[in-house]
């Protein structure tokens, strides 16, 4: 039997290559809004979080998430970020 692949991404706070699936993706579309992706199916350019709080204040102080993105990121996608660390 095939074995299948897990893809692998990093976060964009601790800086370590986790599975896809345990992360948050923060996705950016054509037209620059910034939204969360929970399913990670969502098209544009994508950056990914840990669920820890601890990840998300290293990605929000050192402004890598923004960054990544290529635009600034506004604090109501911070607060639903913190929302789904918190729930995830």
């Amino acid at each position: 039997m095939k074995v299948k692949k897990i893809p692998m991404r990093m976060c964009t706070g601790c800086m370590e290559m986790k599975p896809k699936k345990e992360l948050i993706r923060v996705v950016k579309n054509k037209e620059g809004e910034i939204s969360l992706d929970l399913v990670g199916k969502k098209p544009g350019r994508g950056a990914y979080v840990c669920k820890s709080t601890d990840c998300l204040e290293k990605a929000f102080k050192t402004k890598r998430l923004s960054r990544n993105l290529e635009t600034s990121i506004s604090q109501e996608i911070y607060d639903d970020l913190r929302k789904a660390v918190e729930v995830g």
